[in-house]
């Protein structure tokens, strides 16, 4: 029978191995089950990973809810435990698994906040290009608002991943898998534009050579620092909206959804593993539903 220590280390090679997870969510699935271990140590038991029941388990979901969690976090959270047990379960650690017949509790869908069109443009107008930083950050916004980019897509991206010719780009997202994106000829321009100020750095470290974005001291801009710019941004141009990088992806996805595109299309350029995922950016706002009803509608026309 396995113990807490060494089960979690292994459960942590098996993620990132041959679930090929990132390391942020490779922690995240690790605190899950840290959490589980807490709950065990503050109710005064020492049982193994083996020796833990399903009542346990349902005892360890309400303690969640008492905490005060949200309904989304307990969610992730048992998503986690199901999977440690499982991975427990499938190297024969443990008899029958525990955690089959948990619940997740029912959570409302919350829809991103969006931006308009005119919105972006607004945000992009902000954008001071006399300094030398501005046109780094009119190509870097244009990027994630014209490919739909996760923010760490972007600061991982490199020089050879742009194809300009072509009209794409190559994207190594999560689990470092990887996808083509059309990118538009706007947001190649702003590139285009930024390149001579990057080119000119004369103190790029040694393992940036090929990154694009980087910060004054020529090192990978971090995602802290793109979500700063994004927030200083919106200060700057009076927006109200709370926005962060991911705005932008959000925003690319709906305005294509809305546009008329396919969800299988859209799915493929955001790096969706399930459509479920995507079909959050159906929703359309009211005027658009008014307005689709009141063209195609027999009723409408009379």
């Amino acid at each position: 029978m396995g113990n807490w220590d060494n089960d979690v280390k292994d459960y942590r090679t098996f993620l990132r191995l041959e679930k090929g997870l990132s390391e942020n969510s490779v922690d995240a699935y690790q605190k899950d089950v840290r959490k589980l271990i807490r709950f065990l140590e503050l109710n005064d038991t020492t049982l193994l990973p083996g020796e833990i029941t399903p009542d346990l388990l349902h005892n360890f979901v309400a303690w969640l809810k008492e905490t005060g969690l949200s309904g989304r976090t307990q969610s992730r959270i048992i998503s986690g435990i199901r999977s440690f047990f499982s991975f427990l379960e499938m190297e024969e650690r443990i008899g029958k698994n525990p955690a089959l017949t948990l619940e997740s509790p029912r959570i409302a869908r919350i829809l991103p906040e969006v931006l308009t069109v005119e919105e972006i443009d607004r945000l992009f107008s902000g954008i001071d290009l006399s300094k030398p930083e501005g046109r780094r950050n009119r190509a870097m916004l244009e990027l994630l608002y014209s490919c739909g980019l996760r923010v760490s897509e972007l600061t991982g991206l490199k020089i050879s991943d742009v194809y300009p010719d072509e009209g794409f780009v190559r994207i190594v997202g999560k689990g470092d898998k990887e996808r083509l994106i059309p990118i538009s000829r706007v947001a190649l321009n702003e590139i285009e534009k930024y390149m001579p100020d990057r080119n000119s750095m004369l103190n790029i470290d040694k393992g940036n050579t090929d990154v694009l974005f980087l910060n004054r001291r020529g090192k990978q801009l971090t995602r802290v620092m793109i979500f700063t710019i994004v927030k200083d941004l919106a200060r700057k141009t009076g927006l109200k909206k709370t926005i962060s990088p991911h705005t932008f992806r959000h925003s690319f996805a709906t305005h294509l959804v809305n546009g008329g595109a396919d969800l299988r299309a859209v799915q493929e350029m955001l790096g969706h593993e399930s459509i479920v995922t995507t079909e959050i950016y159906t929703h359309l706002d009211r005027e658009y539903l008014r307005e689709v009803i009141i063209s195609h509608h027999p009723r409408s026309r009379k």
